[in-house]
């Protein structure tokens, strides 16, 4: 059987990436392929549980190494217990969140050492990367807007807008660096539009 693809959902928070990584789902299983949503942090058991302490307004004191590590732990179960398994039996993977958020949020939001990260990283994936990231782009006012008009802000949605300023830029940055794997879509259009353009965008993986 042939392996799945991986793909992998970024950019800031209220960007739209678990509609449009639903969206794409459907869009494959018309076409017959298996395929696996998942997210992170909280796409397993532990995770779960991970998830709930990462993102709890209450613990507004976590360490930037505590939370960097703490993101590692959850995705070197999510790689071992969801993602590679699911790879192997041929089913394409959507995940809402990967690596490039820690660079991003971590990095370029909490101005961690990278290569701090990126060793880390690597020991909770294995080396795993993506076939393709689809960075939806977004303002950060817009991204905030969508966020507070839906729930009470998490722990990290609560940051001021200087945070996901510098998040956005440690994103594009990420996306000039490797664009053979980068696919930067405005999220700023309608939901309809936004899919549209990340069908074109993935047409030839």
């Amino acid at each position: 059987m042939l392996a799945g693809k991986f793909i992998v959902f970024e950019g800031i928070d209220g960007a739209g990436k678990t509609t449009q990584m639903e969206l794409l789902a459907g869009f494959f299983k018309r076409k017959g392929m298996p395929v696996l949503c998942t997210r992170e942090p909280g796409g397993t058991r532990i995770g779960g549980r991970l998830r709930n302490l990462l993102l709890d307004p209450a613990c507004h004191d976590i360490n930037h190494r505590t939370e960097a590590i703490l993101y590692a732990a959850d995705r070197a179960q999510h790689v071992y217990e969801i993602i590679r398994p699911a790879l192997d039996r041929g089913i394409t993977v959507l995940c809402d969140r990967f690596v490039y958020s820690t660079l991003a949020y971590q990095g370029w939001g909490r101005g961690m050492d990278m290569a701090l990260l990126l060793q880390l990283n690597e020991l909770a994936t294995g080396g795993l990367l993506p076939d393709a990231v689809v960075l939806l782009d977004i303002a950060v006012p817009e991204g905030m807007r969508r966020v507070m008009g839906q729930r009470s802000p998490d722990r990290l949605e609560g940051e001021k807008h200087v945070f996901f300023r510098r998040v956005r830029e440690g994103y594009l940055d990420q996306a000039a660096r490797r664009p053979d794997i980068f696919q930067v879509i405005r999220g700023d259009g309608t939901v309809e539009e936004v899919h549209r353009k990340i069908i074109e965008a993935l047409g030839e993986l």
